[in-house]
């Protein structure tokens, strides 16, 4: 078996990368969405929104700065690989140095603070990290800057069995039209179900990371997805709460075996930006 050495420096250069380009170019996929968006909005205000948002998305790709002002608290989610080996230091600090150093040279805005006495640490440290261990010798980083108008939004459920997938949907339906315009829409919506109460919120967490228009690979998650997304949409909040016919750019679903006693359903919104970066080492 070959163990492959990666210095902990890589890591913090990677997110340190990650997080400038996660706050200052958006992703292809979401691009392509408000183009789309714009082409089917019907309302005048709607429509202006989409303009808006594409110039937005332009300048702060063009100029090198942030695309929203709330730049996030970093989100990692890390795939390594079981032959590997770290050098020179231990993951958490490296991330963190990253997250520190990116921050800084991206005159990123910092935003973490302690939850009781609110003395801001003037870093944006620490980072939520999720770390799972995987075949081979590469190491997989996803990195997501959340902002807080979405995910002061979200949600956590456990529901009794009987709830079944139509009581699923109208908690998920419910939830975007009491979110209202807060979250920024259009939105991404991240639903993870099944689990525990922490697990079905990761996985709505993590579904956040897959482009917008990939579905989910098992036929009937698919499909739910996308009956979820048009009851959303008929919601008419619209872009930035405006009013129109696109509350959401898509819906993405995770699912993990579960108690018979409980359906846990989790509902992790995200604003139009839907900012996330991924690299392999």
């Amino acid at each position: 078996m070959r163990v492959r050495a990666i210095p902990a420096e890589k890591i913090t250069a990677v997110v340190r990368r990650l997080c400038i380009e996660a706050n200052t170019v958006l992703g292809d996929d979401v691009v392509a969405a408000l183009e789309t968006s714009l082409a089917i909005e019907e309302s005048p205000a709607g429509q202006d929104v989409f303009r808006q948002l594409i110039r937005n998305a332009e300048i702060a790709r063009t100029e090198s700065i942030p695309l929203c002002q709330d730049t996030g608290m970093v989100v990692v989610f890390l795939e390594i690989g079981q032959d590997v080996h770290l050098t020179r230091g231990d993951l958490e600090t490296a991330v963190n140095e990253g997250v520190r150093q990116g921050y800084r040279d991206g005159r990123l805005r910092a935003s973490t603070l302690d939850p009781l006495t609110r003395e801001n640490f003037g870093d944006n440290t620490p980072a939520v990290i999720h770390t799972s261990i995987v075949a081979g010798d590469r190491i997989k980083v996803a990195l997501a800057p959340k902002g807080f108008g979405s995910e002061n939004m979200s949600r956590v459920a456990l529901f009794p069995p009987a709830h079944g997938i139509e009581g699923i949907k109208k908690f998920v339906v419910e939830r975007v039209d009491a979110a209202g315009p807060n979250p920024c829409p259009p939105l991404v919506v991240g639903i993870g179900i099944g689990g525990t109460m922490e697990k079905a919120a990761i996985l709505s967490k993590k579904s956040l990371f897959r482009p917008i228009g990939l579905r989910h690979p098992n036929p009937k998650v698919a499909r739910l997805e996308l009956e979820i997304l048009e009851d959303i949409n008929k919601l008419g909040i619209g872009p930035q709460g405006l009013g129109g016919r696109v509350t959401a750019f898509d819906v993405h679903i995770e699912t993990y075996p579960t108690h018979i006693g409980s359906i846990p359903v989790a509902v992790n919104l995200q604003c139009h930006c839907a900012r996330h970066k991924e690299c392999v080492i």
